[in-house]
């Protein structure tokens, strides 16, 4: 089931424990250990899950592939909020790119496809979408060019893209150097590509450790403090445009499961029984939340383009 990696910033061997973690969004059993490089100080999972044995963790209760969608009274809610993560992708994007009917966009680890259908609907460009997962049944799948597979095995062209995104998808991935080189070869001279991961060095991670939802056992490979995250993405061949300590995703998110990781133990959250208190809860912490652009909470972002 494991397979022991070398550091993927640097390829040396040599690294400390950095601490271990369990699958604590749905409690699933095992331990995975995360390490630092003693030569670079990058963060990675090692020994990590074998990429034939990862599929079985992105089941549908795999938080991006969830399928429920009635909450009952709270279903307004629950959509407003759904809709407003793409809305706020989006609000990120359009700072970078000029998108129009001509525009193709890529995104990677497109998941259930909300963000593309959305882009789609917004300035009618062509969308496609590549995931490990084959999430084709949902709706507005027949909008999408949807390719399912490991990113760096796609073969998708060259200078083709006018925008790609990863959102929460270098943190899964099993060659992330690889991926960002292919994003490379993909993107337009004057195109864009936009990262986010979750922030290692950030104010969440200090406050819950071992039960960080930014640790996200098994499925994170690597972890990114905001300088390893601008390194890996320069050594990688791209040229920074900016740097976000911030993202679309919502710090609150990490706040209510790292709270409830530490009351649960490794058991796993019953969506159904903790919707209501997330809710309460995203609602008493706004004060602090929408000040989340200057305090560090959780999330990083990155816009990068060809040298």
């Amino acid at each position: 089931m494991f397979e022991n990696v070398v550091c993927y910033h640097c390829g040396s061997d040599d690294f400390t424990e950095m601490l271990k973690a369990q699958e604590d969004l749905t409690g699933k059993p095992g331990e995975f250990t995360f390490v630092t490089c003693n030569n670079c100080g990058f963060a990675y999972q090692n020994p990590r899950v074998t990429i034939e044995k990862i599929v079985d963790y992105y089941d549908d209760e795999y938080i991006s592939h969830r399928k429920q969608t009635k909450w009952g009274i709270l279903t307004p809610i629950y959509n407003y909020v759904m809709g407003k993560y793409d809305r706020d992708k989006d609000r990120i994007i359009r700072k970078y790119v000029k998108l129009n009917e001509q525009s193709e966009v890529l995104d990677v680890g497109c998941a259930v496809g909300t963000f593309l259908t959305h882009m789609q609907a917004r300035y009618g460009s062509k969308i496609v979408g590549v995931d490990f997962k084959d999430c084709s049944h949902y709706p507005g799948f027949d909008k999408i060019d949807f390719h399912q597979g490991l990113f760096y095995d796609q073969d998708l062209g060259e200078n083709r893209f006018d925008l790609i995104t990863m959102w929460h998808y270098l943190e899964h991935d099993y060659d992330p150097r690889r991926s960002l080189k292919l994003a490379k070869k993909l993107v337009k001279d004057d195109g864009r590509i936009i990262i986010e991961v979750p922030r290692l060095d950030s104010k969440t991670f200090t406050v819950f450790g071992d039960r960080w939802p930014g640790l996200q056992a098994p499925q994170h490979t690597v972890l990114f403090t905001k300088k390893s995250f601008i390194e890996f993405a320069e050594e990688s061949g791209l040229e920074v445009v900016d740097f976000l300590p911030y993202g679309a995703f919502p710090a609150y998110f990490y706040i209510f499961t790292g709270v409830a990781f530490k009351i649960l133990k490794g058991k796993g959250i019953n969506i159904s029984r903790w919707i209501y208190p997330y809710f309460l809860g995203q609602i008493l912490m706004l004060p602090i939340t929408i000040f989340e652009k200057y305090l560090n909470l959780s999330m990083q972002t990155i816009i990068l383009k060809k040298p």
